[in-house]
């Protein structure tokens, strides 16, 4: 896959975006470990950026993944990731099921409104007892008459406390694990207001601050059967499905992490040690050398995995290994700028120390590292595909 104008067009576009409107408030949104989602997404719709890849008769740009994949770069420029991955959320998390499998009337509904920003939504597949074994999930979405009876909780919800409505997955039936669940649009308010039944807990994190993030719990939550996205019973293969998008978009995001070596090598041309630059220490050159080598390897694969899922083809181990590559290489570029930025780095309100917090989330929300491992060891032939 290789950019075309088209791609740097809209690269810039949002690179533009997040220097006017996301930028100069991260500061502000960390601290208040909380972004101002309908605002912001309601500036992100008119500007087409929530809907790249969705139909353009729900209000998208119609345009192949590969785009998706630029966005979500461009994105990765957010000095707070915890912005990038809100949007990540609204774009490639919440919504492909729905664009894919959705009734025309849900998709008017609830993905339309979604593009244009006008409603916030969240993805709800991790329970507090279920988390990158999706498989196990107790939520459960009983049928009675022409509505869902929804009970349980969800862990780890991104836009949780402003969400309009989750795409929830849950047991709907008894049976095998993976075919006894359902993806189903649940409102989460009704006339600006918590809808009956919703309880929402907030949950304090480690990095990704200016993300807003909860527990939600379902207590008997009714919704109309005509919410469930395509086929009762198929929820687990659509979420597969919609777990690459996800992983495609977070490893994409973490392609910015050029901008923290780039940046570093700039504050070491400037500090002093020993009569010299820092910079001029061969083992730092050496090191951010081999950092940027490994970033572009990492380009390479997303850019393949993409490619190939355009292609129709099954990218869950080449999007696993993205995922994996880009958790941990993220994570290791943040590490050593900060420790050659010495004292300064490992200040709180250093943007690189904010980078290595935010990052650290790559190797565990998604699938952690080794659900990852496992998806490539399977795929490799070295374990049972149905253990």
């Amino acid at each position: 896959m290789i950019y075309t104008a088209q791609h740097r067009d809209l690269m810039d576009s949002i690179r533009r975006f997040i220097n006017a409107e996301i930028n100069p408030f991260v500061d502000e949104w960390e601290a208040a470990h909380i972004f101002p989602a309908h605002e912001l997404f309601k500036k992100m719709g008119k500007l087409g950026f929530l809907g790249v890849t969705k139909p353009e008769a729900y209000g998208g740009l119609g345009l192949d993944f590969s785009y998706a994949v630029a966005a979500s770069e461009a994105m990765g420029y957010a000095r707070a990731q915890g912005v990038a991955m809100g949007v990540g959320v609204q774009s490639n998390m919440a919504t492909p099921a729905l664009a894919a499998f959705g009734s025309d009337d849900l998709k008017r509904e609830f993905l339309a409104p979604a593009i244009a920003g006008d409603m916030v939504c969240a993805i709800g597949v991790s329970e507090q007892g279920a988390g990158s074994d999706v498989a196990s999930l107790k939520t459960r979405a009983r049928r009675d008459g022409g509505d869902y009876v929804i009970h349980g909780s969800k862990m780890w919800i991104t836009n949780g406390t402003q969400a309009d409505w989750i795409c929830l997955l849950a047991n709907t039936s008894e049976g095998p694990a993976h075919k006894n669940k359902s993806l189903i649009i649940v409102p989460l308010r009704q006339d600006g207001k918590r809808a009956p039944g919703i309880q929402v807990q907030p949950i304090r994190k480690f990095g990704m601050w200016s993300s807003d993030t909860a527990q939600i719990f379902f207590d008997d939550v009714r919704v109309p059967v005509r919410h469930r996205i395509g086929e009762e019973g198929m929820g687990f293969i659509y979420q597969m499905k919609q777990f690459q998008e996800e992983r495609l978009d977070g490893a994409a995001r973490r392609l910015a992490s050029i901008m923290w070596i780039e940046e570093t090598a700039d504050y070491l041309r400037k500090r002093q040690a020993f009569g010299k630059p820092l910079l001029d220490n061969q083992y730092i050159q050496y090191k951010l050398a081999e950092l940027k080598t490994e970033l572009e390897a990492l380009r390479g694969l997303i850019y393949l995995a993409t490619q190939t899922y355009i292609d129709g083809g099954d990218v869950a181990e080449l999007a696993s290994m993205a995922k994996l590559k880009a958790g941990r290489l993220s994570r290791e570029i943040a590490e050593w700028c900060m420790q050659f930025q010495g004292g300064m780095g490992y200040t709180w309100d250093n943007p690189v120390s904010r980078a290595y917090r935010d990052y650290r989330l790559g190797s565990i929300g998604g699938g952690a590292d080794e659900v990852m491992l496992m998806v490539i060891a399977r795929h490799m032939g070295l374990m049972n595909m149905n253990a």
